[in-house]
């Protein structure tokens, strides 16, 4: 079968701290003539003048295919879709596409601000070479999946991010592209929204279209992709069965990780500083006895006044299946008022006898709860519930389940 999707020894390189020409204003034109002498300097020490974003990259991808692309931050992901989205020239390579594309990247893209949501999916049919006609046709069933016909006339600009999302997933998803391009920006919105767009995406590939998904919630990757590609560094280091690749992914370069923490950033109107994972005798350790309590331990800013804000922890066994989530709002529904800029540190207990022996990957979320808008997002720590030969832990006998919780039994004898 022809591949829709080729890609051939595919690069892309930029410049460190030198903006695209494209769209640049006399400012920044000026600005970047002021800055050519210090990058010439920089060019001629040590530190290095360029970056690959993706570097040498071969696959296909068939007709009909749902392919996650995973990896860590920087790993090439956004730039391969941009690449194949025809948003982003690459340096080097070729990239065929047998098809009409539409993409779903980051908010704020593919829509005219100035424009209403109606006019809005007009220009995107228009601009995927649909005719008036075909559009109107989809019109109806974009409106009731998109669940946002009050504000249909409303330039986007008024829109959340929530919103958009909604009208631009919609729109994307039923003006029958031959390939759909979506990124992690489905994280923005509510839970049943999200299954919602899931199932779409499904019935799109059951229908002969060709999906391409990136997320880093990897039961969803799990759940929808039947074949993965890895990217690390910007390189393609894995292909395959979903299932293949993300257990590669899970354990590729794992080391036990106690404790997590990056610098300050006043940019952001939150950003996380420091987590750790200690046992039940405050230690900071990356392996936990199944019969003793677990803590993690957050510290992060904020820089500006917030409100609807959530701190929100994810635990992941190494197939990426989710054990368990949690939020600090669950205990204290008053933080989703105004939090004012200072630096704060929060604790949440694990009980021991919980989770089942095994390895875990936790992932911290700093996020605005009501509007989906993630603030940081990074996975922090990698621990080990180790065998302790009681009840509940292994004990010669191998208990299936992610958690592992002994219960309190009442037997009585009737008779």
């Amino acid at each position: 079968m022809k591949p829709i999707i080729r890609v051939q020894g595919l690069g892309k390189q930029y410049e460190i701290g030198v903006a695209s020409a494209v769209y640049s204003t006399l400012r920044e034109t000026l600005m970047d003539l002021a800055r050519k002498p210090v990058r010439a300097l920089r060019k001629n020490g040590n530190e290095p003048a360029t970056i690959w974003a993706v570097r040498d990259l071969d696959f296909e991808i068939a007709p009909g295919e749902i392919v996650g692309i995973i990896g860590r931050n920087g790993a090439g992901k956004s730039t391969l879709l941009k690449i194949l989205s025809r948003i982003t020239e690459p340096t080097l390579g070729r990239v065929e596409l047998y098809g009409r594309v539409a993409s779903l990247l980051e908010v704020g893209t593919g829509f005219h601000p100035e424009l209403t949501g109606r006019e809005n999916i007009f220009l995107n049919g228009s601009i995927l070479g649909m005719t008036r006609k075909e559009i109107e046709r989809k019109f109806d069933e974009i409106v009731a999946f998109s669940e946002i016909e009050k504000f249909l006339d409303t330039p986007v600009k008024r829109y959340s991010s929530g919103m958009y999302v909604r009208l631009a997933f919609a729109v994307a998803a039923h003006l029958q592209p031959e390939i759909l391009v979506v990124d992690e920006v489905l994280a923005v919105g509510d839970y049943a929204f999200q299954q919602k767009c899931l199932n779409k995406m499904q019935d799109v590939s059951t229908g002969g279209r060709t999906v391409l998904f990136v997320s880093h919630n990897l039961g969803a990757i799990s759940r929808l992709c039947n074949r993965c590609i890895l990217l690390e560094g910007g390189r393609l280091i894995a292909s395959g069965p979903t299932a293949n690749v993300v257990q590669s992914y899970m354990t590729s370069g794992l080391v036990q990780r106690p404790e997590y923490a990056q610098p300050s950033n006043r940019e952001k109107p939150m950003n996380l500083l420091r987590v750790a994972l200690r046992g039940s005798d405050r230690e900071i350790r990356s392996e936990i006895r199944y019969d003793e309590s677990l803590s993690f331990e957050f510290e992060y800013e904020t820089n500006q006044t917030v409100s609807g804000t959530s701190l929100g922890v994810m635990v992941y066994t190494v197939d990426g299946t989710c054990a368990f989530t949690s939020a600090d709002i669950d205990a204290h529904a008053e933080l989703l008022g105004v939090r004012e800029p200072g630096a704060y540190r929060s604790q949440v207990t694990i009980p021991a006898k919980w989770l089942n022996v095994g390895r875990y990957t936790v992932t911290v979320a700093l996020a605005n709860a009501m509007t989906g808008v993630v603030y940081d997002n990074v996975e922090a720590l990698v621990f080990q519930i180790v065998d302790t030969g009681t009840p509940g832990s292994l004990n010669g006998i191998r208990r299936p389940g992610i958690l592992q919780p002994l219960l309190d039994w009442e037997t009585i004898r009737v008779v």
